[in-house]
Order: C-alpha cells, then structure tokens, then sequence
C-alpha cells in the first residue's frame, strides 16, 4: 500500500505530494489505487508523468540506438558532449541526415567531431597580419574611438568566477543566492575539468558586494557558496547610482593587474589581471551595472540568461582563429544559453577572444528564477576582503531628495497555484482582470500574474483593477520565473520571452481562443475557448472542489 491514496486528494494537491515519491513501483500502485477508485483521466496522466520523470532519470540514453526523430537538437547537442568515439558520432550524424536532417543537428554532432580530430583543413589561407590600431583607423577622433583600438594584454592572466551579489533593503535578493549557488557548482566542475587554472591552481567563487552596511552580509554570501568576498560600503551607496557602483567594482576587477589605475597594483588577495567570468542579476539595477561594467572592461554581455555552463568551443571564422580555413578549439569558454526572439528556441552566446584582442571577463546577466537557491552551509570558511578606494563626489552629483520605496514587491514564486492573464483580455481588460482574480481568490494558495503584453499595453482599466497591472507581476523572460504545482495561462500566445518563466510548472492549463496557439504545444491541459465564458466556470469548480473534472471537461469540449 503506498503512502498517499491519490483517491483521497485533488489534482492540486495532488502535484506537490507526488513530487517527492522517488519509487517507480509506489507510483505504479497510486496509480491502480486511481484506475480502481475515481478513474480521473488528469490523475492518472500526472501519476504516470511522475513515473516518466522517476525512470527517466536513471535512464541513459545510448547514442549508438536512441531515436534521434525523439530528441530535440537541446537533447542531441547535450548527448554528444561526452562522446569520445568519432564512429558513434559519424553514425549518428548518418541517420540525423536520413531521418529529420536538421541543419542544427548535424551542426552540434560535426562541431564534435572536430573538437575530437581537430580541422581536416590544412590552413593554407593566409595568417591575419597584426596592423598597430594607429595606423588601421587612422581617421577616429571620437572620444570613445579608442574602444574600436583596444588591444590584448601582454600574457594576461584571467581567473575566477566573479558574482554581483544585489541587496535590498539590507538583505541579499533571492537571485543573488541563486547565482552563488550556480556558480559554486561550476567552478567546482571547472576545478575538475580542468585541474584549476592554468598553472594547476584552483579557481573561486568571488562575490561582490556594494552598498550601505553589506559587510554584514560577507559571511552569508561565503555559506551560499563564495570563497572569496570583496565589499566596499558607503552610506551614499544606500542606492544603486551607475556611475560609483560601475567605478567600483571596475576597480576591484582590475586591481593588482596590468590596467589598474588607481593605485592597487599591488593587493594581496588578487594577482591576476581581471576575473575570468562576471555574473550579474537580471534585474532592473543588475542589467544597467552589467552592461556598464562589460562596457568598461572591454568586453561583451549576453544578458537575461537562463543557463550557463562553462565547455570547450570549436570556431572556424578567421576572424577568431587568426588563419582563414582552420578550426580551433578554444577552452574554458563560458556557454551562456537565452531564449531566442524568433520562435521556442535558444540561443547559446559566447565571448572568445580574436587575434590581438581578449574578451575577458565572460559576462552574462541572468533571469531571477533560472537557477535553484542552494542550502546555505553554516561551517563553509572563505575570505573577506574590504575593499577601499577614493569615491569622487562628482559621482554623486545627483541627490535624490525625495523617493518612495515600497516595502516589497509582489513575490509571484513559492505560491501552489499561479493566475496568469494576457492579451486575451482585449474585448474587455477590466472584467478580463476580474474573472482572474476571482479565479486566484478561489483557491488557498493563488497569485495572481501578467504577461507582458498586458502590462505594455494601452488598456484602460477602471477601479480596484488598475492596482493589479504592473511590472512586479510580469511572468517571463525580462520578469519573475515561477514554477507552480498549477500554472493557469488565460488568453496568453506563448511567446517564448513568456515561456521561459512558467514552463518548469507542475501542470500547465492553458485557455486560448486559438487553436494554433504557441502555449498549447507545451500545456498538460489546453482549453480552446472564449476566457469570459471558460474562467466562470473554472472558478466555480475550484469552489465547489472538481476543478480537475471540470479542466478535463473543458478540454474535452
């Protein structure tokens, strides 16, 4: 007899408990105890989901017989990473070309076996020839010109993995623990991978803080994952202002390095030239420093990412290799994954440097959500650094005299149930809302969630109504990730900015007029109807305790 009698629970409460069952063949008896008992057909496919994901993932997947018609490109480009044999690779790529001959596909499956063999390709084109900025842009007088001019560092030294950890209030932000985490993780395989940098040292965690009083946050960044903590508080930095913050932590970065240019060519606790990787919040403060921060350190930014991992690269453009015809495999490059703007598909950006030129540090900002907050460890040890330089005070020209700060935002994540409204609302915004929140207030635990369409929109909405529409409430790529037991979508398209903040729920139910919807490739339940004529009934089954009878119903219907 297992634990929990699905017989006993709805579907929503359902999802979080059977969450944590590991055992394949309890499932399996949850899901007798179902067919015997009520026979819900949206119980039975939640139960027999967990049964995938449970055997799924001690399920290796043997690239000499897989399907590859069932993995996504995501999936095969993952596979090929530890292939080692180019024969298996060669197969492969011979039944990708005779089944879906995806050009993505193949294209992951030859970049491996490149980085196994190395170029075929002689090299026999010419070897880009190194021309003094000087005299290649001898026209440039714009005072940002010499951005166009910069040249690599005489045996540069780059190492570690450096997190902009940003507080509020006195408090760090969830994102900043999830990014400590995920780089705790990275730069421990990195360490492994590699064995530390390249003269065998280990690489660290090194968290930046900035601000009023952070140095009380020094030891809680160490046990959420830094090895290395460098702070420099000041009361005028109570609020981010981009100018001191980018000077900062532009000056921490370069200290002790050949192009530090404030008197810190000597510190104790650095001896490198500039971090090797730079991770920021994507949040409204951590994407301006992000950007002001890569800008100033000459190099680039891949922004709102949602994941990240640190590989070996195979480039043939000459402008990277140096040598027209050849391809080179570069190393330790930071893979920093986003959705693309064209359709349900990633994007995977890299920063590799070019001949006579570094692009160092690897930059991303990533999405709030993306990574999971780890357990803080209590006994982790690290070191605290403070770090002290000369603030001008024409960085602080600018007083604010007046502002309102709210007390929190609306926090959309840790909630069972989510409401999300789109621009399905367009008939009617303001009753739209309504029935939505109606919906939210029906259940026990319900948030209510916008994409952003509604909140850029041009709606005039009317009454208590108004105070729901705001950027605090975004669900998506440039707003909060959520990750609910039930994920309610009404009149939302699924674009993937959208996507990627909601498709990690439990059970997605999505309601759409149209039939052809994005969002329905990826709901567990889709209700092809009006949401003025859907949501009703939803909230009234909700309350009467068979909202999974009544999704079942609907969609039917």
């Amino acid at each position: 007899m297992p634990d929990i009698d699905p017989t006993d629970h709805e579907i929503a409460e359902l999802g979080p408990k059977i969450k944590d069952v590991d055992d394949a063949d309890e499932l399996r008896e949850m899901l007798e105890l179902e067919a015997d008992g009520e026979d819900r057909a949206p119980v039975k496919t939640l139960i027999e989901s967990r049964i995938e994901n449970v055997e799924g993932e001690d399920e290796e997947i043997d690239p000499e017989s897989v399907d590859l018609s069932d993995l996504t490109v995501a999936d095969i480009a993952n596979l090929v990473r530890d292939i080692e044999e180019v024969a298996v690779l060669e197969d492969m790529l011979e039944r990708e070309e005779a089944g879906q001959d995806r050009k993505t596909a193949k294209g992951q499956i030859e970049d491996r076996i490149e980085s196994i063999e190395g170029s075929d390709d002689e090299g026999d084109g010419e070897q880009l020839e190194y021309v003094p900025p000087e005299e290649k842009h001898p026209d440039l007088d714009h005072p940002t010109a010499d951005k166009q001019w910069i040249e690599s560092l005489e045996d540069a030294e780059y190492r570690d993995m450096w997190v902009y950890c940003e507080t509020q209030h006195g408090e760090l932000i969830d994102v900043s623990m999830e990014m400590l985490g995920k780089a705790r993780r990275l730069m421990d395989d990195y360490n492994d991978r590699y064995g530390g940098d390249e003269d065998g040292e280990p690489e660290d965690v090194v968290a930046v803080l900035v601000g009023d009083s952070v140095g009380e946050l020094t030891e809680q960044v160490i046990e959420y994952g830094a090895d290395r903590v460098v702070y420099l508080e000041d009361d005028r930095l109570e609020r981010f202002r981009h100018k001191p913050y980018t000077e900062i932590f532009c000056s921490m970065a370069r200290a002790g390095g050949q192009v530090a240019d404030d008197g810190h060519e000597d510190v104790e606790w650095k001896d490198y030239d500039e971090p090797r990787y730079t991770v920021f919040p994507a949040t409204n403060n951590g994407r301006d420093l992000s950007a002001l921060v890569q800008g100033e350190l000459d190099s680039g930014l891949a922004s709102d990412c949602s994941g990240l991992y640190i590989e070996e690269a195979m480039i043939s453009n000459p402008a990277k290799t140096g040598t027209p015809g050849d391809s080179v495999e570069f190393e330790r490059i930071l893979h920093m994954k986003r959705p693309d703007f064209s359709g349900f598909e990633y994007s995977t950006i890299l920063c590799i440097d070019k001949p006579f030129r570094d692009f160092h540090p690897q930059g991303a900002s990533v999405i709030p959500g993306s990574f999971e907050i780890p357990e803080a460890d209590s006994d982790r040890e690290g070191e605290v650094v403070e770090y002290e330089m000369d603030l001008d005070d024409e960085w602080f020209q600018v007083d604010v005299t007046e502002f309102d700060t709210l007390d929190s935002g609306v926090d959309l994540t840790g909630h069972d149930v989510v409401v999300a409204m789109g621009r399905g609302i367009g008939d009617s915004p303001t009753e739209g809302i309504e029935l939505g929140l109606d919906l939210v207030d029906a259940f026990d635990d319900a948030v209510f969630g916008l994409s952003r369409g509604v909140i850029t929109s041009s709606y005039n909405f009317e009454g208590h109504v108004e105070s729901y529409i705001g950027e605090d409430r975004q669900i998506g790529e440039s707003g909060q990730v959520v990750e609910p037991d039930v994920y309610i979508a009404a009149g939302i398209s699924g674009a993937i900015q959208h996507k990627v903040g909601m498709d990690e729920s439990d059970t997605i139910i999505a309601v759409n007029t149209d039939p052809d919807a994005d969002i329905r490739g990826f709901s567990d339940y889709y209700i092809e109807g009006d949401l003025f004529e859907v949501l009703p009934r939803l909230t009234e089954a909700v309350e009467a305790g068979e909202l999974a009878t009544a999704v079942a119903e609907a969609s039917d219907d």
